[in-house]
């Protein structure tokens, strides 16, 4: 099977440019890319990451996430860090975008900005989470594991990469990136914990 792509910055600037003039959802789809590309997310925790994981009570955003175990594929919990100027703006906008159509929202705005806290972030196009599918895998000590998939949002993504006309681009090519910027800026992948 042939790896994902590794994108340069003028392709996840033309992927990005491209996804917000012609997709159907743009604040969700140009959020969801950059997760991939700046956290180095799977789109499988993607579509599980809960608005309580990424916002303070507050409504303040984490600077540091904590994906659980859960629904990590490894099973194992991990940080990200939500340092990334574009991937905030792309937050602030998607989060915005759903709170003005009412998306996973609660009577009170007091907490969460308003925001459903147990709600997925990231909503398929009804305002409905993404479906996941089970899977089932064997782990480095040899061991069955079962997780999570999201085969529609893996698809979509995918999709988007295919729009751009982004060769080789799949919905692991953010995870490929954000890797090789961690290797170009000297990190060991073997002592990160993401990975």
């Amino acid at each position: 099977m042939a790896q994902a792509a590794t994108l340069r910055p003028a392709q996840i600037r033309h992927l990005l440019a491209v996804t917000s003039a012609t997709s159907r959802y743009p604040e969700r789809d140009c959020l969801v890319l950059l997760l991939g590309i700046t956290w180095g997310m799977r789109v499988s925790e993607i579509a599980q990451i809960e608005v309580q994981d990424v916002l303070f009570p507050s409504g303040a955003i984490r600077s540091e996430v904590s994906l659980r175990a859960a629904i990590t594929k490894g099973c194992r919990q991990r940080s990200v860090y939500f340092t990334h100027p574009k991937t905030v703006l792309a937050l602030e906008c998607y989060l915005n975008h759903r709170i003005s159509l009412g998306m996973g929202t609660e009577l009170s705005a007091e907490r969460y900005r308003g925001l459903a806290p147990q709600s997925c972030l990231v909503l398929a196009g009804k305002g409905r989470k993404f479906a996941m599918n089970a899977k089932r895998r064997i782990n480095e000590a040899g061991e069955q594991v079962d997780y999570l998939a999201c085969d529609s949002l893996q698809s979509h993504v995918t999709k988007l990469y295919r729009d751009a006309g982004i060769l080789g681009g799949s919905s692991h090519s953010g995870r490929r990136t954000f890797a090789s910027n961690l290797i170009e800026q000297g990190t060991t992948l073997k002592r990160c914990s993401s990975f």
